[in-house]
């Protein structure tokens, strides 16, 4: 299609942007120094964040003594995570990977320092108070720059592309839920240390010079082999016809996806109960302290994919993780014992980066580089909904009808051969059936005519990876044909990397 010329009021169109398949290809070390410096700085980034985040929480129920507070946030936090979600995958597909990163730091370091602006300027009596503005005024910034934020993992699912030859993109995968395992191993450990020893203002300054020194970092990072973004038919800033039409355009893709979102509905029963549930076998201080133990399974079970990778088929990988997964789920509070409980969370947090990972390899393989931000954003909008849905709707079906029968002598009486006898039953009960559902949705998509569809699709976007192909990078993978686009230089951009 012949370009039209601009409108006279328009800017000068950009020249056609550069694809980074035809950039010149560094060695493999120099590009995965250039991968591991990148997760790393984003490692940090997202520990500085869910600090900050895990601590308002933690400060507001302390201040406050009201559920309804931190249910608020937490729940525009989901909110807004899956109202961007599409938006920001539109950007990172119609900019530089880098200058998106760039971007969303900076961004999210104004938002922190607008945050302690206001946490330091309000009176102490007001600050705490919900009938007053300042405390949600406060909350509200930093909000938003812990969502911003998240546009910097899209950015790296779309890096690893770009980066990582195709053979080894599922341990790269595996490195990044590694990576971000440590954040949310350790993150509530130290967010509580800080509440409690520095207090909210002392935390404040602290994400602030942690949040200052990532971004600075991250303007020494340079990636040459994305001269200019890849040629994107993306429009706008919240392009859902685009990304609709990119997850329809690949057979089976909208299946996948839709099979994480159901995953992830049943994964709401566990974000609902298991503090609850937790929180009735120890105490407060002994529950954070296991619950950072078993998040070292995130640590060990994307180092293993890291090493290993997810086999030749990612998605069987996937699945057969899922049905490991949905077998724990309902065995490991099927009494109620520690040392079963401690086992059971630590197996299911190392068997979860099998399936991100493999969800991401899968996209990184069949989709084009010039579309996998907006899949990516798709993704994430849809599937980030599903859990909190889950958790409203279960919270109080369990209190109003499940927990009084279990509580009942007739209840008790009839689950006591298979879950025994203690004080959460109700919760082994929900997380029994939970665990069934979830496995027998598993196996029925293990022989479903969409599996094979989506398996055949990655297969035959490996074959066509051949060794010569993938020395062009990216080059290697399924390219879709485009009209010209026009593309101004973000105002965001450093340098030209």
């Amino acid at each position: 299609m012949t370009e039209q010329p601009p409108p006279a009021t328009a800017p000068p169109a950009a020249a056609p942007a550069t694809s980074p398949t035809t950039a010149p290809r560094r060695p493999v070390e120099a590009r995965m120094r250039t991968f591991w410096s990148i997760l790393v700085n984003t490692g940090l980034a997202n520990l500085t964040t869910s600090f900050l985040w895990f601590a308002l929480v933690f400060w507001i129920y302390l201040e406050t003594r009201d559920v309804r507070a931190t249910g608020i946030v937490g729940g525009g936090y989901m909110l807004l995570m899956s109202v961007t979600a599409i938006s920001f995958g539109t950007l990172v597909d119609r900019f530089r990977k880098l200058d998106i990163m760039r971007f969303a730091g900076l961004f999210t370091l104004a938002c922190f320092v607008l945050a302690a602006g206001v946490f330091f300027m309000a009176p102490a009596a007001s600050r705490i108070r919900m009938d007053q503005p300042w405390l949600w005024v406060f909350a509200a910034l930093i909000l938003v720059g812990a969502i911003v934020e998240n546009m910097r993992n899209i950015a790296l699912s779309t890096t690893v592309t770009i980066l990582v030859d195709a053979e080894s993109r599922d341990k790269a995968n595996g490195m990044v839920g590694a990576v971000q395992g440590l954040a949310f191993m350790v993150t509530s450990v130290l967010s509580g240390l800080a509440v409690g020893q520095l207090g909210m203002g002392g935390t404040l300054v602290i994400a602030l010079v942690l949040t200052a020194a990532v971004w600075v970092h991250l303007l020494t990072l340079h990636m040459p082999e994305e001269v200019e973004p890849a040629a994107s038919d993306a429009q706008g800033h919240f392009d859902l016809m685009g990304s609709w039409l990119a997850v329809r355009a690949i057979p089976g893709l909208l299946a996948l996806l839709l099979f994480s979102t159901f995953n992830n509905f049943i994964g709401g029963v566990y974000m609902a109960l298991l503090d609850p549930y937790g929180l009735e076998m120890f105490s407060v201080e002994v529950w954070g302290v296991v619950y950072a133990i078993a998040g070292t399974g995130f640590i060990v079970g994307g180092a293993i994919i890291g090493r290993t990778g997810l086999g030749k088929n990612p998605l069987r990988t996937m699945l057969f993780a899922l049905m490991l997964m949905a077998a724990v789920g309902a065995l490991f509070t099927i009494r109620e014992w520690a040392l079963l409980f401690i086992i059971g969370i630590w197996v299911y947090m190392a068997l979860s980066p099998a399936v991100e990972a493999a969800e991401q390899t899968v996209i990184q393989r069949v989709v084009p580089l010039e579309k996998q931000g907006r899949v990516f954003g798709f993704a994430a909008a849809v599937e980030t909904s599903a859990a909190p849905v889950t958790a409203f709707l279960i919270a109080p079906i369990a209190e109003v009808w499940i927990f009084p029968w279990t509580r009942s002598d007739a209840g008790a009486a009839a689950i006591r051969p298979l879950l025994g006898d203690g004080q959460a039953r109700g919760i082994a009960l929900i997380f029994l059936v939970s665990g069934v559902i979830m496995g027998l949705a598993a196996l029925a998509a293990l022989f479903s005519p969409i599996y094979r569809r989506v398996s055949r699709t990655y297969a035959q976007a490996s074959d066509a990876a051949t060794p010569e192909s993938d020395d062009q990078g990216a080059a290697a993978e399924p390219v879709a044909t485009h009209e010209t686009y026009r593309n101004a230089p973000p105002p965001w951009n450093v340098d030209r990397d």
